[in-house]
């Protein structure tokens, strides 16, 4: 893809994470969700789950890709192993959706220990068309919400001079079609071995 939205960069600043543990925060009260417990992704869903947490005063817990290759082989970290979620409502912190393959994972994966994921919420999503059906075929269907939108983010490049009317274009196009893109611009398509 020819856009990299790098939200690791907000950890070093103190107002950033701030001004997005009060944007989920507020994406909560404004959905009704009543969360119990609050779950980051690993690894970049972690802090920012971490701080809303905090801010909540609820339980965190974070979702590993796939279960530890030692001692107890734990997926979801902050559970004890002979404990699950008693079926409490969890929401599942992201830090950036694109297909929306690895967070309906985690979503799965909260749901296998007995905890009710219905929400996941992210600092960034590109809209893709993927990720809504990734969300969708998890049973029952999964909602998510991001706080910052890919023609949000166009919007702002653009009004901010960051980016001139060619690169917007660009990354118009790019939104269009994300996965025929990289060929149509000479780029060779990489097969998955």
């Amino acid at each position: 893809m020819p856009i990299y939205n790098d939200n690791r960069m907000f950890l070093f600043h103190p107002d950033m994470r701030r001004t997005i543990s009060e944007g989920l925060a507020e994406l909560i009260r404004e959905r009704e969700m009543a969360p119990e417990v609050v779950a980051g992704t690993a690894t970049a869903g972690i802090p920012h789950g971490a701080l809303l947490a905090d801010r909540l005063s609820l339980p965190f817990i974070y979702i590993r890709d796939k279960p530890k290759g030692h001692g107890l082989k734990n997926r979801i970290e902050g559970l004890d192993a002979d404990s699950d979620l008693e079926g409490r409502r969890v929401v599942v912190i992201e830090d950036l959706i694109s297909t929306g393959g690895s967070s309906a994972r985690a979503v799965e994966a909260v749901r296998e220990a007995d905890g009710a994921a219905d929400w996941c919420l992210s600092i960034f999503s590109y809209g893709l068309e993927k990720a809504e059906e990734q969300f969708q075929a998890l049973k029952p269907s999964c909602h998510f919400t991001s706080l910052l939108t890919f023609p949000v983010l166009l919007d702002v490049a653009r009004s901010g001079g960051f980016l001139g009317e060619e690169q917007i274009a660009l990354l118009a196009d790019w939104r269009e079609d994300p996965f025929g893109w990289g060929e149509k611009h000479g780029f060779p398509k990489v097969e998955k071995g």
